[in-house]
Protein backbone atom coordinates (compact mmCIF):
# COMPACT_ATOMS: atom_id res chain seq x y z
CA UNK A 1 0.00 0.00 0.00
CA UNK A 2 1.21 3.49 -0.75
CA UNK A 3 1.42 6.20 1.89
CA UNK A 4 -2.19 7.14 2.59
CA UNK A 5 -2.08 10.68 3.90
CA UNK A 6 0.40 13.07 5.47
CA UNK A 7 0.38 13.13 9.27
CA UNK A 8 -0.94 16.48 10.49
CA UNK A 9 -1.82 17.84 13.89
CA UNK A 10 -5.37 17.19 15.03
CA UNK A 11 -7.39 20.26 16.02
CA UNK A 12 -8.15 20.57 19.74
CA UNK A 13 -11.83 20.08 18.93
CA UNK A 14 -12.45 17.33 16.32
CA UNK A 15 -15.55 19.24 15.20
CA UNK A 16 -13.21 21.98 13.94
CA UNK A 17 -11.42 19.72 11.43
CA UNK A 18 -11.48 21.43 8.03
CA UNK A 19 -13.33 18.47 6.52
CA UNK A 20 -16.13 18.95 9.03
CA UNK A 21 -16.21 22.76 9.01
CA UNK A 22 -14.39 24.06 5.93
CA UNK A 23 -13.71 27.80 6.32
CA UNK A 24 -15.67 30.24 4.18
CA UNK A 25 -13.68 30.93 1.04
CA UNK A 26 -12.02 27.50 1.03
CA UNK A 27 -11.68 26.34 -2.62
CA UNK A 28 -13.38 23.05 -1.69
CA UNK A 29 -16.06 24.56 0.57
CA UNK A 30 -19.07 23.09 -1.24
CA UNK A 31 -17.40 19.76 -1.96
CA UNK A 32 -16.29 19.23 1.65
CA UNK A 33 -19.79 20.12 2.88
CA UNK A 34 -21.36 17.55 0.51
CA UNK A 35 -18.74 14.92 1.38
CA UNK A 36 -19.45 15.32 5.09
CA UNK A 37 -23.19 14.96 4.39
CA UNK A 38 -22.49 11.83 2.33
CA UNK A 39 -20.57 10.21 5.20
CA UNK A 40 -23.36 11.23 7.59
CA UNK A 41 -25.93 9.63 5.28
CA UNK A 42 -23.98 6.37 5.39
CA UNK A 43 -23.65 6.61 9.16
CA UNK A 44 -27.35 7.28 9.74
CA UNK A 45 -28.62 4.56 7.41
CA UNK A 46 -26.04 1.79 7.81
CA UNK A 47 -24.30 2.24 11.17
CA UNK A 48 -26.65 3.86 13.66
CA UNK A 49 -29.68 1.89 12.48
CA UNK A 50 -27.79 -1.36 13.04
CA UNK A 51 -26.44 -0.56 16.50
CA UNK A 52 -27.50 -3.10 19.11
CA UNK A 53 -26.83 -3.41 22.82
CA UNK A 54 -23.16 -4.37 22.27
CA UNK A 55 -20.37 -1.88 21.56
CA UNK A 56 -19.02 -2.12 18.01
CA UNK A 57 -15.59 -1.52 16.47
CA UNK A 58 -15.30 0.94 13.60
CA UNK A 59 -11.94 1.09 11.80
CA UNK A 60 -11.00 4.14 9.72
CA UNK A 61 -8.78 2.57 7.05
CA UNK A 62 -6.17 5.10 5.95
CA UNK A 63 -7.24 7.32 8.83
CA UNK A 64 -4.78 10.19 8.36
CA UNK A 65 -5.89 12.79 10.93
CA UNK A 66 -9.21 11.02 11.64
CA UNK A 67 -11.32 13.82 10.14
CA UNK A 68 -14.64 12.09 10.77
CA UNK A 69 -14.11 10.87 14.34
CA UNK A 70 -16.62 13.42 15.67
CA UNK A 71 -19.30 12.23 13.23
CA UNK A 72 -19.14 8.74 14.70
CA UNK A 73 -18.88 9.85 18.34
CA UNK A 74 -21.10 7.43 20.23
CA UNK A 75 -20.64 5.46 23.44
CA UNK A 76 -21.50 2.31 21.47
CA UNK A 77 -18.77 2.88 18.85
CA UNK A 78 -15.06 2.27 19.42
CA UNK A 79 -13.30 4.35 16.74
CA UNK A 80 -9.95 2.93 15.59
CA UNK A 81 -7.54 4.38 13.05
CA UNK A 82 -5.63 2.18 10.58
CA UNK A 83 -2.58 3.61 8.82
CA UNK A 84 1.13 3.20 8.24
CA UNK A 85 3.46 3.12 11.23
CA UNK A 86 4.70 6.71 10.80
CA UNK A 87 1.21 8.12 11.44
CA UNK A 88 0.92 9.01 15.15
CA UNK A 89 -2.88 8.89 14.91
CA UNK A 90 -2.95 5.20 13.93
CA UNK A 91 -4.22 2.66 16.46
CA UNK A 92 -3.71 -0.29 14.08
CA UNK A 93 -0.67 -0.52 11.79
CA UNK A 94 -0.46 -1.50 8.15
CA UNK A 95 2.70 -3.57 7.98
CA UNK A 96 4.79 -5.32 5.36
CA UNK A 97 3.09 -6.21 2.06
CA UNK A 98 0.20 -3.86 2.98
CA UNK A 99 -1.19 -6.34 5.53
CA UNK A 100 -3.19 -4.85 8.40
CA UNK A 101 -1.74 -6.06 11.70
CA UNK A 102 -5.07 -7.20 13.07
CA UNK A 103 -6.85 -10.56 13.31
CA UNK A 104 -9.49 -11.77 10.86
CA UNK A 105 -13.20 -11.05 11.35
CA UNK A 106 -12.94 -8.66 14.32
CA UNK A 107 -14.26 -5.34 12.97
CA UNK A 108 -17.92 -4.36 12.58
CA UNK A 109 -17.51 -1.34 10.26
CA UNK A 110 -14.65 -0.28 7.98
CA UNK A 111 -14.71 3.40 7.01
CA UNK A 112 -12.60 4.48 4.03
CA UNK A 113 -12.84 8.10 2.91
CA UNK A 114 -10.92 9.38 -0.11
CA UNK A 115 -8.15 6.79 0.20
CA UNK A 116 -8.74 4.21 -2.54
CA UNK A 117 -7.61 6.52 -5.37
CA UNK A 118 -4.21 6.90 -3.64
CA UNK A 119 -3.55 3.16 -3.18
CA UNK A 120 -1.35 1.40 -5.72
CA UNK A 121 -3.16 -1.94 -5.25
CA UNK A 122 -6.85 -1.12 -4.65
CA UNK A 123 -7.91 -4.77 -4.86
CA UNK A 124 -5.43 -5.76 -2.16
CA UNK A 125 -6.69 -2.86 -0.05
CA UNK A 126 -10.29 -4.08 -0.39
CA UNK A 127 -9.34 -7.68 0.38
CA UNK A 128 -7.72 -6.55 3.63
CA UNK A 129 -10.86 -4.59 4.55
CA UNK A 130 -12.93 -7.70 3.88
CA UNK A 131 -10.55 -9.87 5.91
CA UNK A 132 -10.78 -7.86 9.14
CA UNK A 133 -14.56 -7.39 8.90
CA UNK A 134 -16.91 -9.76 10.64
CA UNK A 135 -19.27 -11.77 8.40
CA UNK A 136 -21.86 -9.30 7.09
CA UNK A 137 -19.76 -6.43 8.46
CA UNK A 138 -20.19 -3.04 6.78
CA UNK A 139 -17.85 -1.19 4.43
CA UNK A 140 -18.46 2.57 4.00
CA UNK A 141 -16.15 3.72 1.21
CA UNK A 142 -15.91 7.03 -0.62
CA UNK A 143 -13.70 7.76 -3.61
CA UNK A 144 -13.61 9.89 -6.73
CA UNK A 145 -15.39 9.72 -10.03
CA UNK A 146 -14.15 13.09 -11.35
CA UNK A 147 -11.35 15.03 -9.68
CA UNK A 148 -8.12 16.83 -10.48
CA UNK A 149 -4.79 15.05 -10.07
CA UNK A 150 -3.81 15.38 -6.39
CA UNK A 151 -0.81 13.28 -5.34
CA UNK A 152 -0.64 12.74 -1.58
CA UNK A 153 2.01 11.53 -2.26
CA UNK A 154 0.53 9.41 -5.08
CA UNK A 155 -2.71 9.49 -7.07
CA UNK A 156 -3.55 6.47 -9.19
CA UNK A 157 -7.24 5.94 -9.88
CA UNK A 158 -10.66 7.33 -10.86
CA UNK A 159 -13.78 5.18 -11.22
CA UNK A 160 -17.02 5.17 -13.12
CA UNK A 161 -20.00 4.16 -11.01
CA UNK A 162 -20.09 0.79 -12.79
CA UNK A 163 -16.36 0.17 -12.37
CA UNK A 164 -16.39 1.02 -8.67
CA UNK A 165 -19.24 -1.37 -7.98
CA UNK A 166 -17.40 -4.07 -9.90
CA UNK A 167 -14.09 -3.79 -8.04
CA UNK A 168 -15.82 -3.82 -4.64
CA UNK A 169 -17.97 -6.84 -5.52
CA UNK A 170 -14.96 -8.67 -6.97
CA UNK A 171 -13.16 -8.54 -3.64
CA UNK A 172 -15.60 -10.21 -1.29
CA UNK A 173 -18.44 -7.71 -0.86
CA UNK A 174 -22.10 -7.35 -1.71
CA UNK A 175 -23.01 -3.74 -2.56
CA UNK A 176 -26.18 -2.71 -0.72
CA UNK A 177 -26.19 1.05 -1.45
CA UNK A 178 -24.47 3.42 -3.85
CA UNK A 179 -24.74 7.22 -3.76
CA UNK A 180 -23.02 10.07 -5.58
CA UNK A 181 -22.47 13.76 -4.91
CA UNK A 182 -21.92 16.75 -7.23
CA UNK A 183 -23.10 16.29 -10.80
CA UNK A 184 -21.27 16.86 -14.05
CA UNK A 185 -22.11 20.56 -14.54
CA UNK A 186 -21.10 21.58 -11.02
CA UNK A 187 -17.95 19.48 -11.18
CA UNK A 188 -16.98 21.15 -14.45
CA UNK A 189 -17.10 24.49 -12.65
CA UNK A 190 -15.03 23.09 -9.78
CA UNK A 191 -12.33 21.94 -12.20
CA UNK A 192 -12.41 25.32 -13.98
CA UNK A 193 -11.97 27.10 -10.64
CA UNK A 194 -9.08 24.83 -9.66
CA UNK A 195 -7.33 25.43 -12.95
CA UNK A 196 -7.65 29.19 -12.59
CA UNK A 197 -6.31 29.19 -9.00
CA UNK A 198 -2.86 28.26 -10.27
CA UNK A 199 -2.85 31.32 -12.55
CA UNK A 200 -3.49 34.05 -9.96
CA UNK A 201 -1.64 35.30 -6.85
CA UNK A 202 -2.69 33.67 -3.59
CA UNK A 203 -4.04 36.91 -2.09
CA UNK A 204 -6.54 37.17 -4.97
CA UNK A 205 -7.79 33.59 -4.74
CA UNK A 206 -10.71 34.28 -2.34
CA UNK A 207 -12.01 36.79 -4.91
CA UNK A 208 -12.41 33.83 -7.28
CA UNK A 209 -13.34 31.03 -4.90
CA UNK A 210 -16.18 32.73 -2.99
CA UNK A 211 -18.39 33.44 -6.05
CA UNK A 212 -17.33 30.20 -7.74
CA UNK A 213 -18.34 28.08 -4.74
CA UNK A 214 -21.76 29.76 -4.75
CA UNK A 215 -22.07 29.08 -8.47
CA UNK A 216 -21.04 25.44 -8.03
CA UNK A 217 -23.73 24.99 -5.37
CA UNK A 218 -26.31 26.55 -7.71
CA UNK A 219 -25.35 24.42 -10.71
CA UNK A 220 -25.36 21.27 -8.60
CA UNK A 221 -29.14 21.64 -8.34
CA UNK A 222 -29.36 20.85 -12.08
CA UNK A 223 -28.46 17.19 -11.57
CA UNK A 224 -30.98 14.81 -10.03
CA UNK A 225 -29.81 12.40 -7.34
CA UNK A 226 -30.37 9.55 -9.77
CA UNK A 227 -28.11 11.18 -12.37
CA UNK A 228 -25.42 11.95 -9.79
CA UNK A 229 -25.48 8.36 -8.53
CA UNK A 230 -24.47 7.33 -12.06
CA UNK A 231 -22.16 10.20 -13.00
CA UNK A 232 -20.81 12.03 -9.97
CA UNK A 233 -17.72 13.67 -8.59
CA UNK A 234 -17.49 11.30 -5.61
CA UNK A 235 -19.30 8.09 -4.68
CA UNK A 236 -20.19 6.36 -1.45
CA UNK A 237 -20.33 2.57 -1.62
CA UNK A 238 -22.01 0.70 1.22
CA UNK A 239 -21.21 -3.00 1.08
CA UNK A 240 -21.46 -6.09 3.27
CA UNK A 241 -18.60 -8.55 3.74
CA UNK A 242 -19.36 -11.99 2.32
CA UNK A 243 -17.69 -14.81 4.27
Amino acid sequence: MSQLIRAEALPDNPDDHYRIKPPFGHPRWYYLKKLRQLVEWGRDNYVRKELGPERIKLADYGCGTKPYVSIFADEKIEYLGIDLAWNPHADIIVGANSVIQYPDSQIDVVLSTQVLEHVEDPEGYLREAQRILKPNGTLLLTTHGYWMYHPDPTDYWRWTSTGLRKIVERNGFEVVAFRGIIGRSAMGLQLFQDGMLFKIPSFLRPVLTIPMQALIALFDKISSQQATDTDGCTYLVVAKAKK
